[in-house]
């Protein structure tokens, strides 16, 4: 039986908790890819339940509510390294129905044999021959992930609101 109990900043983040947090992305430049802190209810999630990259959770293991950090992670920890055999070529011909006109820079999305859908940024335009880039866009980028933990639930337990 789950018993409500109230968190309160003891509680320690781990695997299966739920947690309520701002979250800000951003590269070592300054640059912010992403942010909730502009938001007026901070973002819920749960440990382990891949919302978010397993090196972004790993920082949040053993924080509490009132926790505020910032960690740096170098690419094998954030978005990955950059793959060169993520890159692909495909015959101009093949573009000429979904997009005739393909620029470099233009983000399409493409099927795998799975009938997954697979976004792709296109980086090179010849005569004959379009180039894809299938990485993800901060492959192979350091960047900054700062949290704040407002709230923390452990596993199989329930928190109370009150109004």
């Amino acid at each position: 039986m789950n018993t409500p109990i109230l968190p309160n900043e003891e509680i320690r983040i781990s695997d299966g908790s739920h947690v309520a947090l701002h979250f800000e992305v951003s590269l070592p430049s300054g640059e912010v890819i992403d942010s909730t802190f502009g938001r007026a209810e901070p973002v819920e999630l749960t440990i382990g339940d891949e919302s978010l990259l397993a090196g972004f959770e790993q920082v949040l293991i053993n924080l509490k509510a009132g926790d505020t950090r910032t960690a740096h992670l170098p690419p094998e920890q954030a978005f990955g390294e950059w793959n060169p055999e993520n890159v692909q070529t495909f015959l101009r011909a093949q573009f000429s129905l979904s997009e005739p006109n393909p620029v470099v820079g233009m983000m399409m999305e493409f099927a795998d044999k799975g009938k997954n859908t697979l976004a792709g940024v296109i980086s090179e335009v010849n005569d004959d021959t379009v180039k894809v880039d299938f990485n993800h866009p901060l492959a192979g980028q350091d960047v900054l992930f700062k949290v704040q933990i407002f709230k923390v639930t452990p596993k199989g337990e329930s928190s109370l609101k009150f109004v």
